[in-house]
C-alpha cells in the first residue's frame, strides 16, 4: 500500500493511492489525523483495508509531504561506496555512519518546486532512500531493525554545497535552506516485495541519467544503520532515515553542474514510484 498526504479545499489529508490514479480519503474512513498517528497507532492493516476504493482523483488532489509533521529528519552521508571513492582522498572506507539532521521545513512535496535561495547558486541534488520508522526502540539489534521500518519513500535531499563548507565540524547550515529538498511522493509499505539490499535507484536532470547505483553498493545497509541510529536514541514512529545518495551528483562534474530555474529533477527507486519536482528561484 501506498500512504500518502494530501490537500483538498485547503485542508490537508492522510489518504493512500488507489490504484494509479485514486485516492482514498483515510482521514475520512478511519477517523485519523495524519499518517503519522496511522503508523504509531499500528494501523497499517486496517488503512489497507479502509482504500479498497477511491474518494478523489489524484489529479484533484494536491500531494503534500507524506509524512509532513515528521518528528526527526535523520541522513546518512557518504553511504555509497563509489561516493567514497570519489573524494579521491585515500580514506579507508567508514567505520561507522556518517550522520546529520534536516528539517521538514528544508523540503517540498513531491510536484512542487525547489527553491534556489538568494544566498547562493549552488543548489544541487541527491537521490535517496528513505526509512520510515514504524515501530519505536532503542538499541535494536541489526536482526531484528526492518521489522521497526513501517514503509520507505524517496528523497531529493538537496544541498546548497558553498554553505556546507561553511562550517568546520557540520553541513547544517548547507543541508537546511527552506524547500532545497523534495520528499514524496508516498510512503510504500508493502517491504516484503523488496530485496533490500538491491533496490534501484534512478536521478535524472531535465531526463539526463545522473545517478544510478543499487542499495548493494552500500557501506552501510538499512540495518545497520537502524543498529547504529537507535545506539544513541530511541527511535519512535515519524522518524525518517534517509540513507545516503549515490555519486553523480551536480557538485561532481567539472565544471560543477548546478540546478538552474527551470530544470526538472526526477528520482525514482524501483518498487516506490518517482518524485518529480522543479526549480525556481526565490523571489
Amino acid at each position: 500500500m501506498r500512504l500518502l498526504t494530501f490537500s483538498i479545499d485547503g485542508e490537508m489529508r492522510p489518504g493512500a493511492l488507489v490504484g494509479e490514479d485514486g485516492v482514498a480519503d483515510l482521514g475520512q474512513r478511519m477517523g485519523a489525523a495524519s499518517i503519522r498517528q496511522i503508523i504509531a497507532e499500528n494501523r497499517i492493516a486496517e488503512a489497507e483495508n479502509a482504500a479498497a476504493m477511491a474518494d478523489f482523483d489524484l489529479t484533484s488532489v494536491e500531494l503534500e509531504q507524506p509524512m509532513p509533521d515528521a518528528n526527526r529528519i535523520f541522513c546518512v552521508g557518504v553511504n555509497y561506496m563509489n561516493r567514497n571513492e570519489e573524494y579521491k582522498d585515500g580514506s579507508a572506507a567508514p567505520q561507522y555512519p556518517s550522520l546529520f539532521m534536516r528539517t521538514p521545513a528544508s523540503f517540498v512535496a513531491h510536484g512542487k518546486p525547489l527553491t534556489i535561495p538568494r544566498e547562493s547558486e549552488q543548489l544541487d541534488y541527491e537521490g535517496e532512500i528513505v526509512l520510515v520508522i514504524g515501530n519505536p526502540g532503542r538499541r535494536i539489534a541489526r536482526a531484528e531493525a526492518m521489522s521497526h521500518v513501517a514503509g520507505l519513500t524517496i528523497m531529493n535531499e538537496g544541498s546548497i554545497r558553498d554553505w556546507i563548507r561553511h562550517g568546520k565540524f557540520n553541513v547544517t547550515q548547507g543541508k537546511n535552506f527552506d524547500g532545497t529538498g523534495g520528499i514524496g511522493p508516498w510512503i510504500e509499505t508493502d517491504l516484503l516485495k523488496f530485496d533490500t539490499g538491491d533496490i534501484r535507484l534512478e536521478t535524472r536532470v531535465n531526463g539526463e541519467l545522473r545517478q544510478q547505483d543499487s542499495t548493494a553498493s552500500m557501506a552501510f545497509p538499512f540495518a545497520r544503520i537502524i543498529e547504529y541510529v537507535s545506539s544513541f536514541t530511541r527511535l519512535i514512529p515519524g522518524d525518517l532515515i534517509a540513507t545516503g545518495t549515490p555519486t553523480g551528483a551536480g557538485a561532481r562534474f567539472d565544471p560543477p553542474r548546478w540546478l538552474r530555474k527551470g530544470d526538472l529533477v526526477e528520482v525514482r527507486v524501483a518498487g516506490i514510484g518517482t518524485l518529480t519536482n522543479g526549480v525556481e528561484e526565490e523571489n
